[in-house]
C-alpha cells in the first residue's frame, strides 16, 4: 500500500506523515475532552488518557527517527497499543458518563481510522524493508 503519505521524501519528518497527523488530531481530542472530566479523575483516567494519547504520536516519532525498518515496525506497534488502550479509556469515560455516547462514539471512530492508517504504514514498511 505504497501512497504519497508513505513516502520519505529528503527534508520531511515524521510531522509530514499522515499517520501522525491523525494521531496529533486526536491527541488535541482527548486533552479536551479531559479538561471536562472530574476533578477527582484527574490522576486516573484523566491521566491514563493523556498518556496513552501522547505515546501515540511519540511512538511514531521514535520509530522514524530510528532509520531502521524493523525498529521503526516496532514502535508503530506500540502506537498502535496505545490507540487500543484508549479507546478502553474512551469506553470508560463513557461507561462512567463523563462523556455523551455519540462524542465517545465519534472519538472511537476517529481512533480506529488512524489505527487503520498505522496499520497500512506499517505494511509500506514492511514492504520496503523486504525490497531493500
Amino acid at each position: 500500500m505504497e501512497s504519497d503519505e508513505f513516502t520519505e521524501k529528503k527534508g520531511n519528518d515524521f510531522r509530514d506523515l499522515e499517520v501522525w497527523k491523525r494521531c496529533r488530531d486526536i491527541r488535541k481530542e482527548i486533552w479536551n475532552l479531559c479538561k471536562s472530566l472530574p476533578a477527582e479523575e484527574k490522576y486516573r483516567l484523566v491521566d491514563q488518557m493523556v498518556r496513552a494519547s501522547r505515546s501515540a504520536t511519540a511512538c511514531i516519532a521514535e520509530g522514524y527517527g530510528r532509520y531502521h525498518y524493523q525498529e521503526n515496525i516496532q514502535f508503530c506497534r506500540q502506537a498502535r497499543g496505545s490507540l487500543y488502550e484508549l479507546i478502553d479509556h474512551v469506553d470508560v469515560a463513557s461507561e462512567c458518563r463523563y462523556v455523551e455516547k455519540e462524542r465517545a462514539k465519534t472519538l472511537i471512530n476517529e481512533i480506529e481510522s488512524a489505527i487503520k492508517v498505522l496499520n497500512g504504514y506499517i505494511r509500506y514498511l514492511k514492504g520496503r524493508k523486504e525490497n531493500k
